[in-house]
């Protein structure tokens, strides 16, 4: 299929692809005593909160141009926090009614409003967690973006990775279904994408390691990313490195490592 031509489609209805983005966040933290673990779990909980996590829902539905018609949002004790919205299709801003939404490009931050969308939702959910015995806590926010309509929810991911502090960024992409043009054939897939990654800021991608595993035939794709700086007090929660001796900083950038490769890798690992 001639990608090229499918920037100007004319299609027959409604375009019935659709397309999903699933973003994934994790934050690694050693809290080295029970008391610190539960101080930044409750921490992390107020941080991403359902009012805040509204918030940023609120933004991303500014940047793909939608209209909130439904929110539903909660905290969860002992923790945790979860927001869904449901969204409708909203005018589109006619200088930027063009080819924009269609191009491997990173997204704004939220004052533009790109194009529009129908049918669709965005979903947050919050899960706050520590290890029970070596200091180890993680923090992971899942974010769901669903569109049908002419923007890929793709033009949002620049925003949302802003939107978060993030060590490690799971990114998943598929596009659905298919719609027809007005002669009756099928298209699988509206716009072009080589790589999740052709959306994300040059500065963005200089601070993390990146893999892609695509499937072009299935239109599925996958980027991972891994931050590359490492400096332990980004990484220690109610003391400083300066507090630890020689010995107990190795041991515990070791375990911070552990933690962060067997995350990106999907694996368990033996020590490093």
């Amino acid at each position: 299929m001639e990608i090229k031509s499918l920037k100007k489609l004319k299609l027959y209805g409604f375009n019935n692809l659709t397309k999903t983005l699933s973003f994934n966040i994790y934050d690694i933290c050693y809290a080295k005593t029970e008391a610190h673990r539960k101080g930044y779990i409750e921490y992390i909980d107020e941080q991403y909160n359902a009012e805040r996590l509204t918030k940023i829902l609120t933004n991303v539905s500014s940047i793909i141009g939608a209209n909130i018609l439904n929110i539903s949002s909660q905290d969860y004790e002992p923790q945790g926090a979860s927001v869904t919205m449901l969204i409708s299709e909203g005018k589109i801003n006619s200088s930027l009614e063009d080819d924009s939404s269609h191009t491997e490009s990173p997204g704004p931050l939220p004052e533009t409003v790109l194009a529009h969308l129908d049918k669709s939702h965005i979903t947050v959910h919050t899960y706050p967690e520590s290890h029970p015995d070596d200091g180890i806590s993680t923090f992971r926010a899942d974010i769901d973006v669903s569109t049908c309509g002419k923007i890929s929810p793709l033009k949002a991911l620049n925003y949302l990775i802003h939107s978060f502090d993030s060590d490690i960024i799971t990114i998943d992409y598929r596009v659905r279904g298919f719609t027809r043009d007005i002669e009756g054939r099928k298209h699988f897939i509206d716009h072009k994408i080589n790589s999740i990654q052709n959306y994300i800021s040059n500065d963005t991608k200089e601070l993390y390691h990146m893999i892609d595993v695509n499937v072009y035939q299935d239109h599925i794709f996958h980027t991972k990313m891994l931050i590359k700086d490492f400096d332990l007090d980004n990484y220690l929660f109610g003391i400083t490195k300066k507090e630890l001796l020689p010995s107990e900083k190795r041991k515990i950038k070791q375990k911070l490592k552990k933690e962060m490769y067997e995350i990106f890798y999907g694996k368990n690992m033996p020590k490093i």
